[in-house]
């Protein structure tokens, strides 16, 4: 069950198991699903809990508190939404590397001492990648202009979002990445803020811009930056997709080129998939870019991805694929093709958290990232977004698991970002922007 609809509730239990048990079974009854628990406070008399309940809409949840403010014995004192409660504060902090205990330590740190890093770094800028942040940085940049399904929301409504990110970068790749909304739709100006306030980090990670806007600023940055740009909703999306379809055909024994594949969709994962998808040497890659356009050029193909609108894709469409069709179907917040018309599909997969198959950019840019910032590469590159890509579909070959609901890996395996991670930095330097080699 998908964990975007949960609320914690603080209730008083009596002391023994059975008004709990009771209430545990109301939430499973209701269609409820219990996250998580943890004890507050306890008397002699009664035990005061925090209970998490994953419900499939808000709606839901509020049915499912219904049911147990009606059990006898359990008084309800208090119902967060467990997402708000998640984002309280922000996910990140930032948090010192240098201790500052004793006027030694202060002078090292700031003056007289740090005279001397402003000197060196002056006389040789290149000395910046090692003696401050700049060389584990990632700026985070959005207008919040396509902001996850949601459309345009605007710059400050984007920064839960680009925490997120952040907080993925950290995390799976232990890179610090700082949000940066940036209050114009003007990709102009958006390139032109960015590239006045680079000089501090590694690389710039564009995400939820609407297009056309996306590639504009995206090209801007890219002809004026000597760090890399990276679009997440492009070829962190297109690096992932074809992970998946790499190991679809392995699954149904075919390689990438004897397939057609159709592509749906406008947007920047569409377009970089294309690209991505042609360089990899796919038979035909049809560009459907409208619902009418795709439901003639996704007859015949073996492969259907779509970044499109829910419900586009359907039954009659599916029957008009070639044999055995693999179809990724990342249309948010509901799939291009509705799960239940999937009957005959060989390999399904979307964007959601609750099937198997999930795809999504998470799965690519936190070790494309590291990959980067390892060798200080100047650009990303073509080569190395293959190279993320066959990386990601190797995580789950080399575990010898490929299987029609497992042809990409989770986000959470721990060989995932590492993989990705040495493929990018070796496939930078082969292509010549990498300023030094991994250490080892």
């Amino acid at each position: 069950m998908p964990s975007n609809a949960s609320v914690i509730v603080r209730a008083e239990f009596p002391v023994g198991a059975d008004v709990l048990s009771s209430a545990m079974t109301a939430v499973t009854m209701a269609g409820g699903e219990v996250g998580g628990m943890d004890t507050v406070r306890s008397t002699r008399e009664t035990i005061t809990r925090d209970v998490v309940i994953h419900g499939s809409d808000d709606a839901h949840c509020e049915e499912i508190v219904g049911t147990l403010r009606g059990i006898t014995g359990i008084e309800v004192l208090e119902v967060t939404n467990g997402i708000f409660r998640a984002h309280e504060g922000g996910m990140l902090t930032m948090r010192t590397r240098a201790p500052v205990r004793s006027r030694d330590d202060l002078s090292m740190a700031y003056t007289p001492g740090v005279a001397r890093v402003c000197m060196a770094i002056h006389d040789d800028p290149e000395r910046a990648w090692d003696l401050t942040i700049k060389g584990n940085s990632v700026m985070v940049v959005s207008d919040g202009s396509s902001l996850v399904g949601q459309g345009d929301l605007g710059p400050l409504a984007a920064l839960p979002v680009l925490e997120g990110l952040a907080l993925f970068m950290r995390e799976l790749a232990d890179i610090d990445a700082f949000p940066l909304p940036v209050d114009s739709s003007d990709p102009a100006v958006i390139a032109d803020t960015v590239a006045k306030i680079s000089s501090v980090f590694a690389g710039v990670h564009l995400a939820d811009i609407s297009e056309p806007g996306c590639f504009a600023v995206e090209a801007a940055l890219r002809d004026t930056l000597d760090i890399p740009v990276l679009h997440g909703d492009a070829e962190g999306t297109a690096a992932a997709l074809l992970a998946g379809v790499l190991n679809g055909l392995q699954v149904t024994g075919r390689i990438i080129e004897d397939v057609t594949i159709c592509v749906a969709g406008t947007g920047p994962g569409a377009t970089a998939f294309r690209t991505l998808a042609d360089a990899a040497g796919a038979s035909e890659v049809r560009a459907a870019e409208t619902a009418e356009a795709m439901h003639d050029l996704v007859k015949g193909a073996d492969v259907y991805v779509g970044v499109s609108s829910p419900g586009s894709l359907d039954r009659d469409d599916i029957a008009a694929m070639a044999a055995e069709p693999i179809v990724f179907a990342l249309g948010m917040p509901d799939p291009d093709l509705d799960p239940g018309d999937a009957e005959g599909v060989a390999v399904f997969g979307t964007g959601r958290p609750d099937l198997p198959n999930q795809v999504n950019s998470t799965l690519a840019f936190p070790g494309m990232w590291r990959g980067l910032l390892d060798v200080r590469a100047s650009a990303l590159t073509e080569q190395a977004v293959m190279a993320a890509a066959c990386a990601i579909a190797n995580v789950v070959a080399e575990e010898g698991a490929v299987a029609a609901d497992y042809v990409v890996p989770s986000v959470f395996n721990k060989k995932l970002a590492p993989a990705v991670a040495a493929a990018v930095a070796d496939a930078s330097q082969r292509a010549g922007v990498a300023r030094v080699a991994p250490t080892a």
